[in-house]
């Protein structure tokens, strides 16, 4: 237990140090006990480091795992500090964790769900890109999709041996069969939905058929039966023209347009009817791509982010940011830059790159020339940095298979008591498990007035509440995405049950 590190009152105080933002005294502390850093609390078992993800604390997050805080460790639900900042949508957080090569596989003990799960719900397109860096490679992003025309044959059900490591990442189930597709479509957060699907996420898997919590939409839905449910119209038109199909049963026998209209979207019925004649839009790559992350993240990883430049007049200086020596080298144009900016400038960059480069690429600050990868030039020297066990296990566990059959003799199964072990999601019963008891379902407000129609998507309803604190950007975002409804928490409707309570006892401690 990390308790045994040192005093509960000292580990306490890096608590709520961590949780408030108070980088000072989590300094004090830590130097006068490192091993605080390893702390938990006796409720929830949330380490400091968990504190700090949540609220985006970026500094005391990388100033605890320079001190050794286990990066991958999971409070009472299972939960890692990556989930976390997932969560919240702090990307910056999210940068520092991989940085310090945190396990991205791992599910949480309660409905199996991962970090891309958690990003997915909330709609952090940002987060998304981060977490799935490692697996997407610094090349051309046609080469990601060469395969799928081949693999067209009639049938849009693939072999599992067959999928792409991404692939199987992408599509990986929580309980019940749900992957991050069909959250991110629920929910309507219709740039979430362009960055999966571009990341080969499969427009066609269905959930589970032998049941499922979501029983008002059906087990063996697919993505566009939960878009339907949201009722956002540009995610149908993605999942639509990305090979979606209108005549999709579920295992009620629903179609989405059953489904529209069970929920009251009578908008998109002109859209989902099988018969329709409506024009499919057809919509370019996800300005979310970053296909130069991979190789700046190893870079950083090799080299650190604190490369100070020198007085010497010899060294060249990033013109970015003009304090720290250049250390990186973009493919193509050649322009030097710091580590550090060129990764911030892989994980901001919402440009789209039509115009420079292939999809994917980032434009390069300096001339807009399309950046595919970065190289580390050749005086840049590796960082001194005592990784710690927990921190050298490779990220993306599902890039070195293991071998099932021939286990070894010597790593005989540990046996921990009291302790929930980790299970894969697809042994987990979707039946009796409570998926994604925190997301949230739109609900229909035709009962106040008229339901807009396909036509006018601009209309509101009359009693909708209006939210004026926005930017004037935001409301003319509003009226492409079509009518924005109030949103409930369906925990209560459809998974408020124990596991539900119990996430809730670990998110009420952290947000104290």
């Amino acid at each position: 237990m990390g308790n045994s590190f040192g005093c509960s009152a000292s580990g306490e105080r890096l608590v709520s140090a961590a949780r408030d933002g108070d980088l000072v005294e989590a300094k004090m502390l830590l130097e006068c006990n490192p091993g605080l850093a390893k702390y938990s609390t006796f409720g929830g078992l949330n380490s400091p480091l968990h504190f700090a993800a949540s609220k985006g604390h970026n500094e005391i997050v990388a100033l605890l795992l320079e001190n050794g805080a286990d990066v991958s460790s999971r409070n009472y639900c299972g939960q890692t500090a990556l989930m976390q900042a997932c969560r919240y949508g702090h990307w910056e957080v999210v940068q520092t964790l991989l940085l310090f090569r945190c396990n991205v596989m791992k599910a949480d003990y309660l409905s199996g769900r991962t970090a891309l799960h958690f990003a997915a719900i909330n709609g952090h397109a940002r987060c998304i890109r981060l977490v799935v860096a490692d697996f997407v490679p610094s090349a051309p992003f046609e080469s990601l999709h060469a395969r799928m025309d081949a693999e067209i044959d009639g049938s849009n059900v693939k072999n599992t041996h067959e999928q792409s490591v991404l692939s199987r990442f992408v599509n990986k189930t929580a309980d019940a069969g749900i992957t991050a597709l069909h959250m991110a479509a629920l929910n309507g957060y219709f740039d979430c939905v362009q960055l999966l699907l571009d990341l080969d996420a499969n427009v066609s898997a269905a959930t589970f058929h032998y049941g499922t919590s979501m029983d008002l939409i059906g087990a063996g839905s697919t993505p566009l039966h939960y878009a339907a449910c949201g009722g956002n119209l540009k995610c149908c038109q993605i999942l639509l023209a990305r090979g979606a199909s209108r005549t999709a049963l579920n295992c009620n026998g629903w179609l989405p347009l059953d489904v529209a209209r069970m929920w009251g979207r009578h908008w998109l019925e002109p859209l989902l009817a099988p018969t329709s004649q409506a024009t499919i839009l057809t919509f370019p790559s996800s300005n979310y791509l970053s296909l130069p992350l991979m190789s700046v993240l190893n870079i950083a990883r090799d080299c650190g982010l604190q490369s100070a430049a020198t007085s010497s007049s010899e060294v060249d200086v990033c013109a970015v940011c003009l304090e720290r020596s250049c250390s990186v080298a973009a493919e193509g144009c050649g322009h030097e830059l710091c580590v550090r900016c060129a990764l911030y400038l892989c994980s901001t960059s919402n440009v789209s790159s039509e115009t420079c480069g292939p999809p994917g690429s980032i434009p390069c600050p300096l001339c807009r020339h399309g950046i595919v990868s970065f190289v580390k030039l050749p005086g840049s020297q590796a960082k001194e940095n005592k990784m710690h066990v927990s921190l050298s296990l490779c990220t993306p566990c599902m890039l070195h298979p293991r071998d099932q059959d021939n286990s070894s003799v010597s790593h005989t199964p540990e046996i921990r008591r009291n302790r929930v072990a980790s299970v894969p999601s697809e042994m987990l019963c979707p039946v009796t498990c409570t998926p994604f008891p925190s997301v949230a379902i739109p609900l229909c407000t035709c009962n106040d007035g008229p339901c807009p129609t396909f036509e006018s998507r601009e209309a509101a309803t009359p009693d909708e509440p209006v939210r004026r604190s926005q930017a004037s950007l935001t409301m003319d975002r509003d009226k492409m995405e079509g009518p924005r409804l109030d949103k409930t928490t369906c925990s209560g409707m459809f998974w408020g049950r124990r596991s539900y309570s119990r996430e809730h006892q670990c998110n009420s401690e952290i947000n104290a």
